[in-house]
């Protein structure tokens, strides 16, 4: 397969190194990036296999070409590559918001003689670092990716793209372009307007002793560390998702509306259920099991509170060659101080793991 990725940065990159960890022998890469430092690094990294010295005729032979830039490029990358790429070719991007450029991008392919197909996509990952120099092939590994393919967008065109998403360890998630951009809204940039605006408050409310500043550590530092992204790339976020941001920022505010009320009154009982029902929805978010779109093989073990613990669980594990997705320490299930959870990547391997640990001695919960 001919792969063209534009913009070789973080994400461009990290894709980049990941389809050619998996797809080393069947793969021909042909990258592009304005920077050619990036470039050249990414050439002689293996990452890929060509360097283009534009974004037209290079690409005219790539089966698939990924454009990793920032959406406010995305449009005017397709309308430059459109009448040079091959028939059939499958044309997506990284961008965090969808419904504008794909509405756009629909309406361009639609007056164009040439039969090609746009997907949006938004691989929900990323790092606080930037650049080539930055990229991993491990980036994408248990990530959701999400798919934003148009109304008129065949079966086997979403079927390649999601097992090239699958090959390089994420999970494809499709999603319209609209409902995608509420969702990102709801989950991503509310939260990082929030964040930046707790920062707001401390830093506008502190006095000469800087004794707010000093206090700000621990959980305030924990809920505020989003605030600390890329400014451009959030202005620009902000602007490109308006629309849903205003409407779910208006339902924020009847939530906070709503708790202000409760403490005018005093009302003690509202106060209790506002905390508790988060509490109880906010711990269902580790489960994954009711509402996911992807069913999550995860067990639960108790493990010894002594040095190299976590350690002997995951190597007897993968002595037995079972994929570990995700580990981590819970601890707040009710009477116990803490256990390791364990996702693996099918029931199968949920099964071995399940006899292989049990065959140790190891309490298992689900």
């Amino acid at each position: 397969m001919r792969i063209g990725i534009i913009g070789l940065g973080l994400m461009g990159g990290s894709l980049a190194k990941a389809i050619k960890k998996v797809h080393a022998q069947n793969s021909y890469i042909i990258g592009y990036d304005t920077c050619p430092d990036s470039l050249r690094a990414a050439y002689e990294d293996g990452a890929i296999d060509d360097m283009a010295a534009d974004r037209q005729n290079a690409f005219s032979s790539c089966n698939v070409i990924f454009i990793c830039t920032p959406v406010s490029r995305t449009y005017g990358i397709v309308e430059d590559l459109l009448p040079y790429v091959a028939t059939d070719c499958i044309i997506t991007d990284i961008g965090s918001t969808k419904y504008e450029v794909v509405t756009q991008i629909d309406s361009l392919l639609k007056t164009s003689t040439k039969r090609a197909y746009f997907v949006g996509g938004h691989p929900m990952t990323g790092s606080e670092k930037f650049g080539y120099s930055s990229a991993t092939s491990y980036l994408f590994e248990n990530a959701y990716y999400l798919l934003t393919p148009m109304s008129d967008t065949p079966d086997f065109i979403l079927f390649i793209l999601q097992k090239m998403i699958e090959r390089i360890g994420a999970i494809p998630l499709i999603l319209s372009a609209s409902y995608h951009d509420f969702a990102t809204a709801t989950i991503s940039h509310l939260p990082h307007i929030v964040a930046s605006s707790l920062v707001h408050l401390v830093r506008e409310n502190d006095g000469d002793n800087c004794h707010l500043h000093a206090l700000a550590a621990g959980g305030f530092k924990d809920i505020t560390r989003i605030a600390s992204s890329n400014p451009a790339i959030w202005s620009s976020i902000c602007l490109s998702n308006k629309e849903q941001l205003l409407k779910i920022f208006g339902r924020y505010q009847i939530i906070l509306d709503r708790f202000l009320e409760y403490l005018k009154e005093e009302d003690e009982g509202e106060l209790y259920h506002f905390f508790d029902a988060a509490r109880i929805y906010r711990n269902t978010f580790k489960e994954g099991d009711t509402h996911s779109s992807s069913k999550i093989y995860a067990l639960q073990v108790d493990a010894k509170d002594e040095p190299g613990s976590i350690a002997s669980i995951a190597n007897l594990l993968s002595e037995h060659h079972i994929n570990i997705k995700n580990i981590g320490i819970v601890n707040d299930r009710e009477f116990e101080a803490g256990v390791l959870k364990i996702v693996v990547e099918n029931k199968a391997s949920l099964l071995k793991a399940t006899e292989v640990l049990s065959k140790h001695h190891y309490t298992i919960y689900y």
